[in-house]
């Protein structure tokens, strides 16, 4: 997944630098002004697995906004569903999240590129439900075979939040239009939790493990920038 991600950055760098600087040649003399607004719109993978995986289905809508040279405000909404499959349990989440944060551009523009390599922080908050679907009895004896139970008991009014490290790329690759993908890593930070077993996966935070409070993920999206009005550079 690290190596594809690694091209699809080299990739998409190359786009939009070619791009920019044909549009930058012989603009030297001319003060440019870049543009502030809001930029929205949609991580691409969720929409992608969903098709591809039976036991997932999500949406997440993106967006940031640029408040001062090189510093935006940014946030992701979005809602999943998904079945865990263990050796001993099965289970069902449903729920939505979000995360806010901001985000830092430590990439130095030619005159009229609007690219990025990012490092954002987040904090994100979800509310879901579990449902028990099926779980296995454990005996120290096989003499009479596993022994699977079907409850399909759901709690509702689950909570969990987490912190977030973000790092990634945005290239404008049609006017106002923007291709990025990152990776991120988590640090949960508090749950509440079914009385009968642990939570399994979280929306927005993914696959949770006994022995650690770190997970991670990755995004690719497509966004739109509408401009508020444009700023001189410094």
């Amino acid at each position: 997944m690290y190596r594809y991600f690694s091209s699809l950055i080299f990739f998409l760098f190359l786009i939009g630098s070619a791009s920019a600087q044909q549009n930058a040649q012989g603009q030297d003399s001319i003060q440019y002004k870049e543009k502030y607004g809001i930029r929205a719109g949609i991580d691409l993978s969720k929409p992608l697995r969903s098709v591809l995986d039976d036991t997932y289905s999500g949406i997440e809508l993106v967006g940031d906004y640029r408040v001062y040279k090189n510093y935006y405000i940014a946030a992701e909404l979005g809602t999943e569903e998904r079945t865990f499959e263990g050796d001993n349990i099965q289970t069902f989440t449903t729920g939505s999240y979000i995360k806010v944060g901001g985000d830092y551009n430590a990439y130095e523009n030619w005159l009229d590129m609007q690219n990025a390599i990012f490092v954002g922080l987040r904090y994100g908050f979800a509310t879901f439900s579990q449902t028990l679907e099926s779980y296995r009895i454990y005996t120290s004896s096989d003499y009479f075979g596993p022994d699977f139970r079907e409850d399909n008991v759901e709690t509702t009014g689950l909570t969990a939040s987490w912190a977030e490290v973000m790092v990634g790329v945005k290239v404008e690759v049609l006017n106002n239009l923007f291709l990025s993908a990152n990776v991120q890593l988590k640090r949960r930070i508090g749950q509440k939790t079914p009385t009968n077993f642990d939570n399994l996966a979280i929306p927005g935070f993914g696959r949770t493990y006994d022995s650690s409070e770190f997970g991670a993920g990755f995004g690719y999206s497509i966004s739109y920038l509408i401009p508020f009005y444009k700023k001189a550079r410094d």
